[in-house]
């Protein structure tokens, strides 16, 4: 009776860890400026990186192995003090699978490079809710609630709100740190601005672009390539409506990131006039991108 008990919660510990793993997260660390012998503390905090983001509990439904929402974190370190302080830069990227087809569309391209914090060998990374415990840890919870939301908005309208609602808590428990990329006036382009559009209404058309875009659009695509252009094209000038102009306005900005080259091989190869069509919509709402979509220019 008693092995069978030990047996009894060891499978219980399993299924719980399994339960845990949302995320289906790629860690990599990178330190080519770095000039030192001591590589073990930079696979240290990658496998700590990696343990943390897939083994904590992110989504409020339970999902299946397969259903893990795939992203890569790589994180560059730009500085390092030979201690327990580090300077770099992190890009994140998170992935979507479009129906019926063996795609994967970029949901999320974003590279914070306000990013420091301390780490040492062997280190356990902790998180909490209710408050702010390290920087490394609340970077890592900001992004992948983030992803959580992002992925949920691409199968339901407006589906990610409680997401960001945890990840403006995040942000709010870090106001009193000292490190840079959660407040307003740390940068136009930081964390704080990202949730922040993510839950201002201003920014809810986009949203639902996002939605309608990937439900209605490219998941048709694998079945219907001209269904799912259609609604797609049909779709477009919402993009001309968003107010890039707000200070902050980061949420366009990681849109059209993530988005630009994929828009680019949706018309590369129509007929001229949904083509045109879309390049001067592309070009309008997306000028920082503008030499991709001279592509559609070329057919």
């Amino acid at each position: 009776m008693k092995t069978l008990g030990i047996y009894t919660i060891l499978l219980f510990l399993t299924l719980t860890a399994a339960r845990a793993q949302d995320l289906n997260a790629r860690v990599t660390v990178l330190a080519p400026k770095v000039q030192t012998t001591n590589k073990r503390i930079f696979q240290s905090l990658e496998t700590a990186m990696k343990d943390f983001l897939n083994g904590h509990k992110w989504l409020t439904d339970p999902i299946q192995p397969q259903e893990r929402i795939d992203c890569n974190f790589i994180l560059n370190i730009t500085a390092w003090d030979g201690g327990s302080n580090f300077s770099g830069e992190l890009q994140v990227q998170s992935l979507r699978p479009v129906f019926n087809s063996n795609y994967t569309t970029t949901l999320l391209s974003v590279n914070d490079k306000d990013f420091e914090f301390t780490y040492t060998e062997g280190q356990t990374i902790d998180y909490s809710d209710q408050s702010f415990t390290s920087n490394l840890s609340s970077v890592m919870a900001f992004y992948a609630y983030v992803i959580a939301g992002m992925d949920n908005d691409s199968f339901s309208r407006l589906g990610g709100t409680y997401y960001y609602g945890l990840a403006q808590t995040v942000v709010t428990n870090a106001q009193t740190s000292p490190y840079k990329g959660w407040k307003a006036f740390d940068s136009n382009t930081n964390r704080y601005w990202l949730i922040e559009n993510l839950n201002n209404k201003l920014y809810a058309p986009l949203r639902s672009f996002i939605y309608d875009y990937h439900r209605n659009g490219l998941d048709v695509m694998a079945d219907n390539p001209a269904k799912g252009r259609k609604t797609i094209s049909d779709l477009l000038p919402v993009l001309t409506q968003i107010d890039r102009q707000r200070l902050g306005a980061m949420l366009p900005l990681v849109f059209f990131t993530a988005k630009a080259d994929e828009l680019v091989s949706i018309y590369a190869h129509t007929e001229p006039q949904p083509r045109i069509n879309a390049f001067n919509i592309f070009t309008q709402a997306d000028p920082a991108n503008g030499i991709k979509y001279q592509e559609l220019q070329k057919q």
